[in-house]
């Protein structure tokens, strides 16, 4: 049994706690980035149908999104360095946030891959096949036509992704590295304060996956602000007034006959 709840201890968790933010943003900026340059290679094989490389691309993605990633961590952790000196490589000496941001890269990579290469082909290719009939080059029509719809596309996915992989951070204590998680677990066994250290995180977490959810939807909003006209959406929301009886004669033609009825 740990020690009496105290509300007071939630406050003082808070601010401990709330120093240790910065790892966990390092290593989710670090996988993110990681993940950007991983998913763009391994969505090229599978949009261009290499032969090779695109059976490499799926068994890729096929591992790391079909394995829990506590069970990768551990197999880059203890069994990379074990695989490289058989290459005469020791990386055993290497920092323990090195193996964590790597594999947190490769395995938003796998993901990332996939909605890189469902935005691209999400995109009309009647519209590309447009680009290149009035003279644009291949560049310019991924920049100026698939790029920015693809965006849009990806943008709610990406978000999806990036609070996910904050929430997947909190495994990164099982190796040692402390940050919010492991912070948390070391304040709740120094002082018994387990509910009030966990209530502390669980609040720290709440604060940040709300900010980046805002932001990453004001930077959705941004994307598609051309997808609908201005005037569309205030025709959306206008009242439509009632017909009045001086209206009705005044539409009523001046042919022979009066009114079609």
């Amino acid at each position: 049994m740990g020690a009496p709840f105290d509300f007071s201890f939630v406050i003082g968790a808070f601010s401990k706690l709330w120093s240790m933010l910065g790892v966990t943003l390092l290593i989710v900026g670090g996988s993110l980035l990681t993940g950007i340059v991983v998913g763009f290679l391994i969505a090229l094989p599978r949009l261009y149908r290499i032969p090779v490389l695109e059976q490499f691309s799926k068994v890729y993605v096929s591992f790391f999104r079909g394995t829990p990633i506590l069970i990768q961590l551990f197999l880059f952790y203890y069994g990379l360095p074990e695989l490289l000196k058989l290459a005469h490589l020791d990386i055993s000496r290497a920092p323990v946030l090195f193996f964590v941001i790597w594999t947190y890269g490769l395995h938003t990579g796998a993901f990332m891959s996939e909605t890189i290469r469902a935005s691209v082909t999400a995109v009309d290719r009647g519209q590309v096949e447009a680009a290149y009939a009035i003279g644009m080059k291949g560049a310019q029509a991924f920049t100026r036509i698939v790029l920015p719809q693809a965006l849009a596309v990806a943008v709610p996915v990406f978000s999806n992704m990036v609070i996910a992989l904050l929430k997947d951070t909190s495994l990164a204590f099982t190796l040692g590295v402390m940050e919010l998680t492991g912070k948390a677990q070391t304040l709740g066994a120094l002082t018994q304060h387990f509910i009030e250290a966990y209530l502390a995180l669980a609040l720290i977490y709440l604060v940040v996956s709300f900010t980046l959810e805002k932001l990453l939807r004001a930077a959705e909003r941004r994307l598609l602000k051309h997808e609908q006209p201005n005037g569309a959406e205030r025709r959306r929301f206008r009242i439509e007034r009632k017909p009045s009886i001086r209206g009705m004669y005044a539409g009523i033609g001046a042919e022979k006959g009066g009114a079609k009825l």
